[in-house]
């Protein structure tokens, strides 16, 4: 074999192997992100905690947002808009999802927090997101959220003079691989 014929054989493993690790690199990206995401409260991702710290002085407002894809047939609501708090406090509110439809559907929701920046001081204890909800035919739940805003929020140069809050969730469909939807 030739010196030119050795080393387009090198650059073409070189090649194939870059282009390995990019396919594998996508399929990774979105858990790499979503992990980033839940240790460092990155683009207003809520933290995960076990529990709350316990109760702070003052207040701080959290309002309750719920959207829906058009695609699932549900209704999508906080069962309260908001509620004040003191930060540290463990808190727990509901959402509610309706199947508007006679047939069994399945959806998952995905969240943030706005301000971004009070991300990292909102952790969620536990949550309906990421975890498959499917209704039956006029089937109706609440859904339950326990959280905690971290005190520190409040001595935070960037964030204590945030006053509210708002938990947004988004509902969309999943897909059943034997019916495309």
């Amino acid at each position: 074999m030739t010196a030119l014929a050795q080393r387009n054989t090198r650059t073409a493993l070189w090649m194939a192997l870059l282009a390995a690790a990019m396919v594998g690199l996508a399929f990774a990206s979105v858990p790499l992100y979503r992990l980033f995401c839940d240790v460092t409260g990155f683009g207003g991702t809520p933290l995960r905690a076990e529990q709350a710290p316990g109760a702070a002085a003052g207040q701080v407002g959290v309002r309750f947002d719920a959207n829906i894809d058009p695609r699932l047939p549900w209704r999508f609501e906080p069962v309260e808009t908001t509620v004040r708090i003191k930060p540290g406090a463990q808190t727990q509110v509901a959402y509610r999802a309706t199947n508007l439809t006679a047939r069994t559907t399945t959806g998952t929701a995905v969240f943030n927090v706005t301000p971004a920046l009070a991300g990292k001081y909102f952790s969620k204890i536990q949550c309906f997101c990421f975890s498959e909800q499917t209704l039956k035919g006029g089937e109706s739940i609440d859904m339950p959220v326990i959280f905690y805003v971290d005190p520190k929020l409040r001595t935070d140069p960037a964030t204590k003079d945030i006053d509210e809050i708002t938990l947004s969730y988004t509902f969309y469909p999943v897909e059943s691989p034997a019916t495309g939807g």
